[in-house]
């Protein structure tokens, strides 16, 4: 899933309005944010499969640090935990570790079955819904206007900035998603992960527009 996470991160701003959109954008991005890194270091691994699904050529059969249920609950701890320790935010600390966790349980829904439960493992979770280009794309794009009117509602801008910065990202998250849809597999595995990394610039944007925009307690 790629809109989907946006839209819990999105969202969550609702629930802990002192948080910044940045924080609970990269929360909910996090282990994607680590994956291309282990991708390159060699801890983990993917193979380019177009076909593996209807909606992504990869076959993702190697990634149980990023993305594994009890890592992902190590992970989500551990940022939360993080996060309380430096803004004293109990609210945004639980959001924060909800959003991590939430990748996984996102994830899970999407994948075929290739989620792991924990690293060594050999029991694998996923609903398939990748397997449906139609069905992914409702349930994404769905999921996404949600979070972009939560997150709208519950914010104003308090410049014309403020309105600028987050409907520009917004439209760049939606464009982004169409060419993963649309666009050809990755040439090789360090493009794909080089790539991926650059998802790192989304974090100074979010915080960028949210800097803009203040909590309207709606």
């Amino acid at each position: 899933m790629f809109l989907g996470h946006f839209a819990v991160g999105l969202a969550a701003k609702k629930v802990a309005p002192k948080t910044s959109l940045a924080t609970l954008l990269a929360s909910a991005e996090f282990v994607d944010m680590l994956w291309p890194v282990f991708l390159l270091s060699g801890t983990e691994h993917v193979r380019i499969a177009p076909g593996a699904t209807a909606v992504t050529p990869l076959d993702l059969y190697d990634y149980p640090l990023s993305h594994s249920l009890l890592t992902g609950a190590a992970w989500a701890a551990g940022l939360a935990l993080a996060y309380f320790a430096l803004r004293r935010y109990r609210r945004g600390a639980w959001v924060v570790g909800a959003c991590v966790l939430s990748h996984w349980v996102l994830d899970a829904v999407s994948h075929r079955p290739d989620m792991p439960l924990y690293p060594g493992g050999r029991t694998y979770v996923g609903l398939g819904l990748w397997n449906s280009v139609a069905a992914t794309v409702a349930v994404e794009f769905g999921l996404f206007v949600a979070g972009v009117a939560l997150y709208a509602r519950s914010t104003a801008a308090r410049d014309r900035m403020g309105q600028f910065a987050f409907w520009s990202l917004a439209s760049v998250l939606a464009v982004l998603y169409v060419a993963s849809l649309v666009g050809p597999p990755p040439p090789d595995v360090r493009t794909l992960a080089l790539v991926s990394m650059a998802g790192w610039l989304l974090i100074p944007w979010a915080w960028w527009a949210d800097s803009h925009r203040e909590p309207t307690g709606s």
